[in-house]
C-alpha cells in the first residue's frame, strides 16, 4: 500500500467526522487552503498531496488513478481514520468514484468537483494532457507547468480574473508540485467503465461545477446526475474549472449546506 504525505488537522476534537480533502492533477493539497480554514471547526481533516504532486513529489509512480486510490486508502490507514467525508476535485473527484465503488464503506458522503470519470471520453483532458506530457518531456516540466496554466481550459476563468481568483498563487502551486507524473514512462493501470456499478452508490453526493466549466467536465457531472441514487448538483455562478478555489465563500457555503 502506498502511503503519501498527508496532513491532518484535528482542532475541532475527536468526537468530530472526518472530512478528507484530494486535489487534482498538477496541484497539491494546498488547493484547499480556502477550505481548510472554513471546515476546521466543524470537521477533523485529512489533506492528502498524491504521489508525484507537492510533498509527495517523490513518492514514485506510476501515477495512475488505481495507484492514487491505493494512496489515498494509505494515508486513511496511516492517519488512522475508519470513515470520512470525502471532497475530491477533478482526478481527485475520480479517485473517490473508484473508492466509492470498490469500498463504498470508506464515505460518508462525497463531494466531487469537475469530476473525471473513468471510462468516459474527456477529449479536453487527453488534449491538455498529451500537451504537457509532451512539453515536458522535450523542454523540461517548468515549461509544461507555465504552458499548462496558459493553455489549459479549466483555468481559463482563474486567466481571465486574475486578482480576485488568485492567479499568481494558483501558478506558484502548479510550480510547488512538481511535474514527475508528466515524465513517467510506465504504463498506466486501464480502469473500467464506472458508470454501471455508481448505480450502487448510495452515498450523498454532491456534484459541483463552475457556470463557465469545460464542456467535458458538465458532461460527466449530468451523467453521474442520471445514474447515481442519491445526487445532487450545484453550478456556482461566474465559476469555472475550480470554484472552490475561484470563489471559495460561495463553495463552502453550498458544501457545509450538504455535510448537515
Amino acid at each position: 500500500m502506498i502511503i503519501p504525505h498527508f496532513r491532518t488537522v484535528t482542532d475541532a476534537g475527536a468526537a468530530r467526522p472526518w472530512l478528507m480533502m484530494v486535489h487534482g492533477a498538477s496541484q497539491n493539497s494546498n488547493l484547499f487552503s480556502a477550505q481548510e480554514d472554513a471546515f476546521s471547526r466543524g470537521f477533523n481533516l485529512l489533506l492528502i498531496d498524491l504521489p508525484g504532486h507537492g510533498a509527495s513529489r517523490n513518492v514514485p509512480g506510476p501515477f495512475g488513478l488505481r495507484d492514487y486510490a491505493s494512496a489515498v486508502r494509505g494515508a486513511m490507514a496511516a492517519a488512522d481514520v475508519g470513515e470520512a467525508h470525502y471532497w475530491g476535485t477533478h482526478t481527485g473527484a475520480g479517485i473517490g468514484l473508484l473508492l466509492a465503488v470498490e469500498e463504498p464503506a470508506l464515505f460518508t458522503s462525497l463531494i466531487l468537483e469537475g469530476a473525471v470519470l473513468p471510462g468516459i471520453s474527456m477529449p479536453s483532458v487527453v488534449d491538455a494532457a498529451g500537451r504537457a506530457r509532451r512539453l515536458a518531456q522535450s523542454h523540461g516540466v517548468e515549461a509544461a507547468i507555465q504552458d499548462w496554466f496558459d493553455y489549459a481550459p479549466w483555468f481559463d476563468v482563474i486567466r481571465r480574473h486574475p486578482a480576485e481568483c488568485r492567479a499568481a498563487d494558483q501558478l506558484s502551486l502548479l510550480r510547488d508540485t512538481g511535474g514527475a507524473f508528466w515524465l513517467h514512462q510506465t504504463p498506466l493501470a486501464d480502469v473500467p467503465c464506472l458508470l454501471p456499478s455508481l448505480r450502487e452508490v448510495h452515498a450523498k453526493t454532491l456534484l459541483i461545477n463552475g457556470e463557465n466549466d469545460v464542456p467535458d467536465f458538465i458532461d460527466v457531472a449530468v451523467k453521474l446526475q442520471e445514474v447515481m441514487p442519491n445526487v445532487s448538483r450545484m453550478s456556482i455562478a461566474r465559476g469555472g474549472g475550480f470554484p472552490l478555489w475561484e470563489f471559495p465563500d460561495a463553495v463552502n457555503s453550498v458544501v457545509l449546506k450538504h455535510l448537515a
